[in-house]
């Protein structure tokens, strides 16, 4: 890999984007409008045979039973928690490094997030600090698979199962990833999934998607999606509309034949990062524990230069992300949970030293190499 540069000036060039779902959409985009006219040309885009085929499908890739699909995983979240009955004076144990939804669903169930630290190498929940969180309000633990990374959940299933609590996972960001072989969304008793545009299984808007092998949490997961109705115009309990619908079913459908193909050129571009950017500066690269999967959703780097770093590959016209720059217990939005600065010591550490590199599909490998040699002229100059 070439890294010969002018260290002292800022070279011109391409943009570098840190995400563009443009390639794919070029490359796709016959087959896109195709199933479009197909489901406009149906006479039917609410809760249709493609949405059934979808969950289906989408269900059998995970390892679970059954699939609901839904308007977003912020609403998976929510109606898990409703599902299991969770709200006022209940507690969940969650993260604080997390995107805001995860905890605004807990919040609109009426239950009170409770925030663990997370490990330092990995970002991801550390279940060695989840006894000491529970009490006798905890109700269900909620880890968030970061990254493209399954937290630990064997220790996590350990302690929910002899404490007696739920374990309802954020795979928001995973789709596909393993643990001990097992996939994501298959372990606890719910899982979660976003199918926003940036993520790894993305739409061109607002998806999401419940998994659980219980056929009763499936069947009330249903009806709370739809106004807590089975037939029509007749609620069994008081119900919420979130509902997928045709069209982002039958795109995400078609999109899932092709996903680990996606997730193949994402640990490509992922390889090429490690292998370039090994030893440079300060920099910490992604942990890989060897009992997983990694999907690669983020490419996510530490060093303590990250502001630099971060205002320097902009001088060079390239686009990175700091996911999440504020952790939520820290937010003004949410300061009435009494946490402050000091209470999750690795989060907060963790906040002023990520910075995620561009990563996508179709992401050009010279632009890949680009940011490599970019970094590593900053860290050669300073």
């Amino acid at each position: 890999m070439s890294m010969h540069s002018d260290h002292n000036s800022i070279i011109r060039h391409e943009p570098v984007k840190y995400w563009d779902y443009l390639p794919e959409y070029t490359r796709h985009k016959a087959n896109i409008l195709r199933i479009t006219d197909e489901v406009f040309s149906s006479g039917r885009v609410i809760l249709g045979s493609r949405v059934e085929t979808f969950e289906r499908n989408f269900a059998a890739f995970c390892g679970a039973a059954f699939g609901i699909g839904v308007n977003s995983c912020t609403d998976a979240l929510f109606l898990a928690l409703k599902a299991l009955d969770i709200g006022a004076g209940d507690e969940v144990i969650t993260v604080s490094n997390t995107a805001v939804p995860t905890v605004a669903a807990i919040r609109a169930s009426g239950a009170l997030p409770v925030f663990v630290d997370v490990e330092s190498d990995t970002f991801l929940m550390d279940p060695a600090l989840l006894e000491d969180a529970v009490t006798g309000n905890t109700r269900c633990i909620l880890p968030v698979h970061l990254c493209g990374q399954a937290a630990s959940m064997e220790p996590i299933q350990e302690i929910a199962s002899r404490r007696g609590l739920s374990v309802i996972e954020d795979c928001a960001q995973a789709a596909g990833a393993t643990y001990q072989g097992q996939k994501v969304g298959s372990i606890g008793d719910v899982g979660a999934f976003s199918f926003y545009p940036t993520k790894i299984l993305g739409t061109f808007g607002d998806a999401g998607m419940l998994t659980t092998s219980s056929a009763d949490m499936a069947g009330r997961l249903k009806r709370l999606r739809f106004y807590g109705m089975e037939g029509e115009y007749y609620s069994e309990e008081e119900g919420y509309n979130s509902r997928i619908d045709e069209l982002h079913a039958a795109l995400l459908d078609f999109r899932l034949q092709w996903l680990e193909e996606e997730v193949s050129r994402r640990k490509a571009i992922a390889d090429l990062y490690s292998e370039g950017l090994q030893g440079v500066g300060d920099i910490s690269l992604p942990a890989i524990r060897s009992d997983r999967d990694h999907r690669y959703y983020l490419f996510t780097i530490r060093t303590a230069f990250r502001d630099q770093l971060k205002q320097y590959l902009a001088e060079n016209l390239i686009e990175t992300r700091i996911n999440y720059p504020t952790p939520i217990h820290l937010m003004r939005g949410y300061t009435f949970l009494g946490y402050s600065a000091g209470s999750l010591p690795v989060t907060e550490k963790l906040a002023g030293e990520i910075l995620s590199l561009p990563l996508y599909g179709a992401l050009p490998l010279s632009h890949v190499e680009l940011v490599i040699e970019r970094i590593r002229s900053f860290f050669a100059t300073n």
